[in-house]
Formats: structure tokens, sequence, C-alpha cells
């Protein structure tokens, strides 16, 4: 028989009673009369067996007549001070960390944390003593049975994890020649937790003259794609934002010469291989390049998710990895402070200027992952301690490093970004570096958006390079904010158009006079690119503009500006970093005439970037081409490819051939 937890007293007609001595020789001998019950009992737990009896229950316990027998050897509670444990109930196990990760993570370190705030998660309370009510007993006999009976599953439960611990996991063939931990295969993204992205459809001209949008510079999703086909598994259709694959590209643009505007515009017009008889027109800008030499001094408050989801090799390491390289780029005029969060909220290290380059790189090689995600108490800290440390002029940004799995605290997104809106108004920034499955990707984009900010996704040393060293000035310096743009289509030469990405950074047409409306930011020598479909007039037809004709509406009556060449007259808004008034700048765009043949070569890769995506999102626009054009129209438009990047795309639509059926 066993233990039956939280069992109502049995009726006195179910006890079983002992046979007394005089019973027991007559059914067994002469020989049972020197064997006790007791006895046998304990000749079992001597011989380990772990066998419980049913405990008859005598009414004495009046504190707790039904209590469960409570296995205190095993019972472990957290701290009560709220400090970080490296068992806490509420860890959360990635799926992407290895066992042979798992066996091998050290103790997470002490960090000291200062008075004027929470403990960091990184500090490991003492252990915790065993506690909790004693369990209801029949006697001192059984009290006694059961302690040694917990003590021996203790002890079996503790012989079996140093079993885990110590059996060495497999290795792949990969990892041992890479000397990494194995990514898991991707899977597939939750649904909800991906932002719903619908490709923006054909609009008529007559109906929709306006086309506003604003701006984007992150470049997470071309990462987080390129992540799935690097293991041949199809990335899910949301994550797929076209636009974010284009910027991920530098193009060659020239920055602006001189006067005041932050950026430069180009613009070109070409054929489109997805229908010959529409055009296309790419809108590009190239921010003010700011050399080493001229960016402000740096106020950085490195907001570090340590909870037990980062724990994954791609995770914490890795973004140890990187900030590091961010470092040392640094001067030592620059100051950095450390934020952890996890179960709670703790500054790991203090605003600390980079000429202590070896205090900061200790303070972060000393964290470890282990707890929950309360990323909420982690934001409201770094705002705090940048705002505390805020210099005028300088360059005042908070990076947070995370794979999003908020999952204790204020975690829903829209309470999230409302919170990041809100900080944004002290004139701190936000960068989001996303690592590991980024299961949250919908999440981190709009913190991102909603912070001034930029969104990228670290998967690799490489691509954190690319970001933090290649890209230093673009990720941390912001030359322009709130930059809106709005296209005004000529109905005498463009019957519908439709925008090419940018699904969910659309604004209304009102929005575009409007300086309270947020929009996106652009960092020292960026590029940004958007691409329109358009079908001209001479072209259009019920199925190509996907409206009938009108029975009682005649064409509308133009203005004389409709009888110019121009195409689109196209006009952007924009804001100084600290200025609230924006500015306005317009261009009249006409027609080339040019076959994407005789196009730049630019143009040509940037057209194959967004025709992949078109088919990783199975888009209804991307017409007859497929991954052969793709790849042809890529390699056109290589060019110097300095660093390989557009190498590394052609690799991606090979591996895509196995994928897209």
């Amino acid at each position: 028989m066993t233990d039956a937890p939280n069992q109502k007293e049995p009726p006195r007609d179910n006890v079983v009673a002992l046979p007394s001595p005089d019973e027991a020789t007559e059914q067994r001998g002469e020989g049972a009369r020197n064997l006790a019950p007791w006895a046998l009992l304990a000749a079992a737990v001597l011989a380990g067996v772990v066998f419980v009896p049913t405990l008859l229950y005598t009414g004495q316990d009046s504190e707790a007549p039904n209590a469960p027998v409570v296995d205190k050897a095993l019972e472990q509670k957290p701290s009560v001070s709220g400090d970080w444990l490296s068992d806490n109930k509420e860890e959360v196990v990635e799926e992407e960390e290895s066992d042979e990760v798992a066996a091998s993570a050290p103790e997470p370190a002490t960090v000291t944390p200062t008075t004027e705030v929470p403990r960091s998660p990184g500090y490991v309370a003492p252990q915790q003593q065993p506690r909790g009510p004693r369990a209801a007993v029949a006697s001192s006999k059984d009290a006694s049975f059961k302690d040694a009976r917990n003590a021996n599953l203790a002890g079996k439960k503790l012989a079996a994890n140093e079993a885990r611990a110590a059996k060495p996991a497999p290795i792949s063939p990969t990892a041992k020649a890479d000397k990494r931990a194995p990514e898991p295969e991707p899977g597939e993204v939750r649904r909800d937790d991906l932002e719903p992205v619908d490709d923006n459809p054909f609009l008529t001209v007559a109906s929709k003259p306006l086309s506003t949008f604003s701006i984007d510079v992150d470049t997470a999703s071309y990462s987080n794609v390129r992540r799935y086909l690097k293991r041949h598994v199809a990335p899910p259709r949301d994550a797929v934002r076209i636009e974010e694959m284009i910027n991920y590209f530098d193009y060659d643009y020239a920055p602006p010469s001189g006067g005041e505007a932050p950026f430069a515009v180009h613009v070109e017009t070409a054929s489109s291989p997805w229908s010959p008889e529409n055009r296309l027109v790419r809108i590009g800008l190239k921010g003010r390049v700011v050399e080493a030499e001229q960016r402000p001094v740096s106020n950085l408050v490195f907001l570090l998710d340590v909870s037990g989801s980062m724990s994954a090799q791609n995770k914490l390491p890795l973004l140890k990895q990187s900030l590091g390289m961010l470092l040392e780029r640094l001067g030592e005029k620059d100051r950095v402070a450390i934020v952890v969060y996890a179960g709670a909220s703790g500054l790991a290290l203090p605003s600390t200027s980079c000429a202590e380059r070896a205090t900061i790189m200790r303070a972060m090689d000393n964290l470890q992952a282990g707890g929950s995600t309360n990323g909420a108490a982690g934001i409201e800290l770094a705002y705090q301690v940048a705002v505390e440390n805020f210099i005028e002029g300088g360059t005042n940004r908070v990076i947070l490093a995370t794979d999003g799995d908020f999952n204790v605290g204020t975690s829903s997104r829209s309470a999230l970004t409302t919170m990041i809106e809100q900080k944004a108004k002290s004139g701190v920034f936000l960068s989001v570096l996303g690592f590991g499955m980024s299961h949250n990707d919908g999440t981190l984009e709009k913190l991102a958006d909603k912070g001034n900010g930029n969104y990228a996704f670290i998967d690799t040393a490489s691509e954190a390079r690319k970001v933090l060293v290649e890209q230093l000035s673009g990720t941390l310096v912001t030359i322009a904010k709130d930059v809106k743009i709005q296209v005004e289509f000529n109905p005498a030469h463009v019957a519908s158009y439709r925008l090419v990405g940018y699904n969910n950074r659309l604004l209304a047409a009102r929005d575009f006079n409007d300086d309270t409306k947020d929009a996106g930011e652009i960092g020292a020598g960026h590029a940004v690119t958007a691409i329109y479909e358009i079908v001209p007039t001479r072209a259009a037809t019920s199925e190509k503009t996907g409206v009938d004709p009108l029975k009682y509406q005649a064409k509308p009556r133009l203005t004389p500006a409709a009888d110019s060449l121009e195409l689109l007259n196209l006009k952007l808004r924009y804001k100084q970093p600290d200025g609230h008034t924006s500015a306005l700048l317009q261009f009249p765009v006409s027609d080339s005439g040019e076959r994407l043949e005789a196009a730049s070569a630019d143009m040509k890769f940037a057209v194959a970037v967004a025709s992949f995506g078109q088919l990783l999102r199975r888009s209804p626009h991307a017409g007859d081409v497929g991954l052969s054009e793709v790849l042809a129209l890529a390699r056109q438009g290589q060019g110097q490819d300095r660093h390989g990047y557009r190498a590394e795309f052609m690799q991606l639509v090979q591996n895509a051939r196995g994928v897209l059926r």
C-alpha cells in the first residue's frame, strides 16, 4: 500500500489491525512468535526497501489531520528577499540549450549590488534550509520511519542528478569542428508571437493618390530568415518583413554633400520583373556619415536579460562576446552601465568610464543565466540610470539584449510598448538586440519602434561585428528622428501602385504633417530603401488595378502639373534628434523609361532581395519570378560586395531550393 496525499480519515471498518502474537502462532507456527511487526519494519528500512505502509491516523494531530506527507529533504524555497536563484522554480528551460552547455555551466557568480538600487539578479543567495510544517504522523515510530524514507529518496535523487551532470552529451561533428554547442532545429515560431504581416495591395490613384509611411532601419528579419534557411527550414510567413531584408544591405548612395539636411535622397526607376509592363520606383536615403573621432560622447546602459531562457550558447555567451566587441570601439570618455533582470532587476555596474574597460568586462563576465523574466522592472531601472547620467549633446541610449521571453511582471506587448513610448520622451533612445530563437520577435520590433530605436537579430559573432563594429555610428548615433515619407502619384501616368514591404509602418495621410505622430529614426551612415511597383495608365486594366471601370463617375479633372512628365511627387519630413518641429523636403520624380537590365547594380540587387522576400512570403505579387531568376538578378547586382554579404544572400537563395516547393 502507498500513502494517499490529502486523503480523509478512513472509516474504522477499513482499518487493518496488526495480528497478535497468539494469532501469529496459530497461523505461522511457533517461529513467528519471536518476530514483532515493528522488527519487520526496521529490517525493511535497513535493507533500503522503499515501501510505505498505510499510516493509521490516530486523531491526535489536531493541527493538520489531513496534511500530506511532505518530502522535506527535497523541498526548496525561493529567496524571500527577491534575490535571483539559479534553481528558481519559475526558471524556463530554453529549448535551444544543449545538454553539454547545461552540464558545464558554472555556478552563478556574485555581483555586488549598490545601496541605491535593488540587488542584481546575478547575486546568488545562500542555500536555504528546508522549511515547512511537519506532516501528520501516527506515532514517533512512524515519524522515524518517514525520516529514513525521505533521506533515502533524497539520496537517490541527488545521485541521479550527479549522474546526469556527469554524463557527457553527444556532440555533432559540426559542433566539434567549431567548438560550439549545436544550435537546435528552429521549429515553427508561435503564431501569436509574430506581428501579423499582410501584403500591401494595389491601390488606385483615383481613390488613394497619397501613400504615407514611416521609414524603417531594422534588419532583424533578414538575420532571422537566414537562420532558418541555413537549417533548410522555411521561415514562417510573418517572420519575413521585406523592407528589413532590403535594408540589411548597404547601397552605394552618396551621403549629403552639405546643407542642413541630415540625409541625401536618391530615386531610380526601371521595369518590373514581376510584371514587365509595370514600373518600379526605388527611393533611397543615405544618412550623414559620422567618423569615429566625430562621434558624440556616449552614455550607454546595457540592459541585459539574464533569465533562465538565456542560458543557451547562442544567447548569453554570444551576448557577452557581442558587447565585448562594442566595448573595444568605445572611447575613454564614453560611459557604460549594466542593468540586469531576471525575476528581479538590479544594477550590476554603475555608470563607469570606458577607461576602466577591465572593470566593465569583469562585470559582464560574472553574469550567469537563471530565473524568470521580469523585463518591465529592468526597463524602468535602465532608463532611470540613463537619465541620471544624461549627457547633453551626447548619445544617450539603452541597449536591450534579450530573447524577448518576458514572462513575469508587465509582459503583454501593449503594456511594454506603452511603457517604452513614455520612456522615449526622456530623450534616451533605444537599441534592441535579439538573441536565440527570438520567439517574441514581434514584441521586440515594437519596442524598438516605440523607443526611437533600431532592432537587430544577433545569431552569430559575425552579425554582432556587423551591427556593433562596422555600423557602430549608425547603431548608436541618431541623425534624424520621426522620418516620414509621403508620395503623391500623378493620375495622368499612374493608374495604381503598391508599396513593397513596410506593411506595419503605414501611416494615414494626415499623419504626415502631424508632428506628434511617431515615426522611424535614421542613424549616421545608414541607408534606407523603399520600392514601389506602379501600373502605368497605358497598361491599366481591371485585372491589374483590381477595380472595374466606374459607370457613373468620369475621370478626375487634372491640374496643369499633371501634364508634365512627373510620375510622382516625393515628400519627406524629419526632426533633428533633439527637436520637436519637423522640416520638409520634396522632390518631383520622372520616369527614366529604363529596363531593369540597364539599371544600376544596386537597383538589381534590391529588386532581387524583394523578389526573394515575396517568394518566402508566398506573395501573390511574386509573378513568374522563381529562385533561378532571383539568383541571376542578384549576381548581376553583386557589385564590389566588400564584406561578402551579397554573396551570402546568394547562398541563401540556393538553400531555399529545397524549401520552397
